[in-house]
């Protein structure tokens, strides 16, 4: 009897192990066929729609000619949100690709970014 106990707790250990094992060689997550950008509807929006959305409480802003709702986003940004505040309501593809110090975000940013996106700058301003 001690026997079939010793061989039964050996071989599930050895398949706790090698499920463990096997982890390292499946891939994390598997990517998204069609990118979060595309997914969301193509609304338009004139700048004077954007420009209305100018404040901390109510935060859009264009960047590379698509509108962003960035609003729940300002308190999870890593940097104060008094960074960004200026832009609420603007044109920020400038201080998007610069950080304002020159350096471009990281492409999780850019990532992240994505799920923001409410569509696209209809035109001039």
């Amino acid at each position: 009897m001690r026997k079939l106990f010793i061989f039964a707790t050996a071989i599930f250990w050895l398949g706790v192990a090698g499920f463990w094992l096997t982890s390292f060689f499946l891939p994390a997550e598997p990517l998204p066929a069609v990118s979060p950008v595309a997914e969301t509807a193509d609304k338009n929006f004139a700048f004077a729609e954007i420009a209305r959305h100018g404040r901390e409480g109510d935060c859009w802003m264009v960047i590379e000619g698509q509108g962003y709702d960035i609003t729940a986003y300002l308190p999870d940004h890593p940097s104060e949100p008094e960074l960004i505040l200026p832009w609420c309501g603007k044109e920020a593809t400038q201080a998007w690709q610069t950080k304002g110090k020159g350096r471009p975000h990281s492409s999780h940013a850019n990532q992240l970014l994505a799920k923001y996106r409410i569509g696209k700058l209809n035109g001039a301003r």
